[in-house]
């Protein structure tokens, strides 16, 4: 009888297609050649569940690669097929056991794992797409923008790897996938443990260092000692002086923020320690941001180290001799000397309503005759997302919830199993700074959907962490709730039970439970729009 043995992580392109097997296996020098007599027919139909539809290739290990469809749940899968079984595909399923282990949404999702003994196979997602590689052949470098979303999304699926103690151990521009949707996946794991979660870090330098130059920073050799495979070998070398020192991105290339230029080239610097693969995932995250190229070139380089006086950035923690500009306090200093220039062009003008200003302190109480505060929309600090219990990669796009804009916002990821985030997580939340204390009488959330369970929390702290167990510390002090949880709720969720005598200056959007897309094909909330109204 087939032995189910857990799912892989292998990824391959083929003609513009990621077919989940991994373009970037490197099959050693001394490996045995693959035995392929009695080898699959269309339509025939493996474990009484997986069809095959279409030979799509073989990879450079010699393994089968075939689209199929599961005809029990009705969706396209990838298989992946080696013959024979037994103790030949020991390796490949044992990639299969550990790579089950992870399930996170930038890395390539699997099924099932089969050993048939004449022949044993791997099932996993199906994802149309390319490879950076070929994205990047195709139509040349990357914007900087585009470049920084993709080291995100790479480093926070490492986190993830490496949160289990497991090392990737391949990762170069063939086992980045890009899907037809935008959507980045990580592909094709080793299990020789030949590598290091180091490595690992530094190869995410390399694959920045492609997607803005064109080039691969280790050249033809395979990176610390692998074997040497078409994935990285087909790359063409970076511009090196007579040295052998790689020249930067901003050498080879107009338009490379100084920030991104620096960041990489501390990754792919062997002086350097890399910092851990959850900070640069966070780094990576907080930059991964729309904003104004130019301000942040003038913003300087944002590096390992931090100088006395200055706000680091989560790079700062990992050592090393470089220095992190605070963007925060830049962009604190931008917008109070923004709102003076507005108050100074309507000064005089006693007809205009005063502009309102963020204030440092609780707003000073003065006699009898001082008229009573007004209430009107307090401006909000600084929104971010806090994920106790996940892998920070649904951390972006918090800045849409305060833009004024109802029909964009930060949302979920879709969950299949269940309302509660799938039992993957207690809850996730929009952490909230309104600048200062202030007297508040109702917060207002538009939501993408009823449906949702959702509660308000309130608490001291207001050092917003930068990895999940930073998250699950804020959770934990952010202890008092209030009024009651808004239990399915509707798309506008009105929270107004706020003590009149006490001052709130940081607030906590706690989602407990989400609503069912319209389809029925999982659970998922957005969160369009948070207004805080008070004085």
């Amino acid at each position: 009888m087939p032995s189910s043995t857990g799912p892989s992580i292998d990824a391959i392109t083929e003609g513009g297609r990621v077919t989940q097997v991994g373009e970037g296996q490197e099959a050693e020098e001394t490996s045995p050649a693959v035995v392929t007599f009695g080898a699959p027919t269309v339509g025939e139909l493996l474990a009484e569940r997986y069809e095959l539809v279409e030979h799509i290739n073989n990879d450079s290990a010699g393994r089968l690669v075939w689209r199929g469809v599961d005809v029990v749940l009705r969706r396209p899968v990838a298989v992946v097929l080696r013959y024979p079984g037994g103790d030949s595909a020991t390796e490949m399923l044992q990639a299969a056991v550990a790579a089950s282990r992870v399930i996170h949404p930038n890395l390539v999702g699997v099924y099932d794992a089969i050993d048939e003994d004449d022949r044993a196979y791997v099932v996993r997602e199906w994802v149309d797409g390319q490879s950076l590689r070929e994205t990047v052949a195709a139509d040349g470098p990357l914007d900087p923008a585009r470049a920084t979303a993709i080291g995100n999304a790479v480093a926070s699926a490492l986190a993830a790897v490496h949160a289990t103690g497991m090392v990737h151990g391949n990762l170069h521009p063939g086992t980045v996938m890009i899907s037809d949707d935008g959507r980045v996946v990580l592909a094709d794991a080793r299990t020789d443990g030949a590598d290091s979660q180091e490595n690992d870090l530094r190869a995410v330098g390399g694959v920045l260092y492609f997607a803005l130059t064109g080039h691969w920073p280790h050249g033809e050799a395979p990176l610390h000692g692998a074997t040497a495979g078409h994935g990285r070998a087909a790359l063409p070398d970076a511009v090196r002086d007579a040295g052998g020192a790689i020249a930067a991105p901003r050498q080879m290339r107009a338009g490379v923020p100084a920030y991104l230029d620096d960041l990489t080239m501390d990754l792919l610097d062997p002086e350097i320690a890399p910092p851990s693969s959850d900070v640069l995932a966070a780094e990576l995250s907080r930059l991964d941001i729309p904003a104004d190229e130019q301000f942040l070139e003038q913003a300087g380089p944002l590096r390992f180290t931090a100088d006395p006086g200055e706000e680091p950035s989560p790079l700062a923690a990992a050592g090393g001799r470089k220095v992190a500009i605070g963007i925060a306090g830049l962009l604190a200093v931008a917008l109070v000397g923004l709102l003076i220039g507005i108050n100074a062009l309507g000064g005089g003008d006693g007809d205009k309503e005063p502009v309102a200003q963020p204030s440092n302190s609780a707003p000073a109480t003065g006699g009898a005759d001082e008229p009573a505060a007004q209430v009107r929309k307090l401006t909000i600090q600084d929104v971010r997302i806090i994920d106790p219990d996940g892998d920070r990669a649904e951390v972006r796009n918090a800045e849409k919830v305060i833009d004024g804009n109802d029909d964009d916002g930060w949302e979920t990821n879709s969950y299949r199993t269940n309302a509660k985030f799938g039992g993957l997580k207690k809850g996730m939340g929009v952490w909230i700074d309104l600048g200062a204390p202030h007297t508040v009488k109702q917060l207002e959330a538009t939501l993408s959907a009823t449906g949702a369970t959702v509660e308000l929390r309130t608490g001291a702290r207001g050092d917003f962490p930068s990895s999940s167990s930073g998250d699950k510390q804020l959770v934990n002090a952010y202890s008092t709730v209030v009024g009651p949880p808004n239990e399915d709720g509707g798309t506008k969720m009105i929270f107004n039970a706020f003590e009149p005598d006490q001052k709130y200056q940081y607030l906590l959007f706690w989602i407990t439970k989400l609503p069912e897309k319209e389809n029925g094909s999982g659970w998922k909330l957005g969160v369009q729009e948070i207004v805080v109204q008070g004085s």
